[in-house]
């Protein structure tokens, strides 16, 4: 298949969608990897329904494993990886006060550390020029109270990012995407809106690289 790869773990009906979709107007074919491939199957029969060429996956993203089968089962059936898109989170209604050790390290697990074995996964697909992509988000500097596990979840994605970057290039490289708002149904944090922000990182050439890029609507 010459068509490039845009894989995305964590899809989800907004923005992960947008993302898929926005990968596969440029061409990609588009895997979205959700929790049970019975959500993520609606997810690739809209953008089929569109006209691209997508389809869905079930991951357990708390489970190494499981991440590492089903990533390395795509980039074996597919015979390449353009674009790993890691973008997952956790929201857990618990302020620091309240949450325990047990709960974060659940969070970090599913939320940031996941990343890891996708990419070592991906790493042997991932052709000169391909990109490690994640969703970043304010929460990295400002974390909320009542969630607090999220800022730690995207402090971690963002150090881990920036690590991968550096062990992956020349060949590869990986960037966080912040986004420093609150995702809405219109304007600027609208899901096609930060879907494009996202794009617009992975495809900046190389001269141009920087391993964070903050999107502030």
């Amino acid at each position: 298949m010459d068509a490039p790869v845009y894989v995305v773990v964590g899809a989800g009906p907004g923005l992960g969608l947008a993302a898929a979709r926005r990968f596969a107007r440029a061409g990609h074919r588009a895997v979205l990897a959700a929790r049970r491939r019975e959500d993520a199957e609606p997810l690739a029969a809209t953008l089929r329904a569109e006209g691209h060429a997508a389809e869905g996956a079930g991951v357990d993203l708390a489970d190494a494993d499981d991440v590492t089968r089903v990533v390395a089962e795509i980039g074996a059936r597919l015979g390449r990886i353009d674009v790993l898109h890691f973008n997952p989170s956790v929201w857990r209604a618990k302020g620091p006060l309240e949450l325990t050790v047990a709960e974060l390290l659940e969070d970090v697990t599913l939320g940031a550390a996941a990343l890891l074995p996708a990419v070592q996964a991906a790493r042997p697909f991932l052709r000169p020029g391909a990109r490690v992509l994640a969703t970043g988000s304010v929460a990295a500097d400002a974390p909320p109270v009542s969630a607090a596990s999220l800022g730690v979840q995207k402090a971690a994605v963002r150090n881990l990012i920036t690590a991968l970057d550096a062990a992956l290039s020349p060949a590869v490289r990986a960037v966080t995407v912040q986004v420093n708002g609150t995702l809405a149904d219109d304007g600027p944090f609208a899901p096609a809106a930060v879907a494009d922000a996202l794009w617009a990182a992975a495809a900046r050439p190389d001269r141009d690289w920087t391993p964070y890029v903050a999107y502030d609507g």
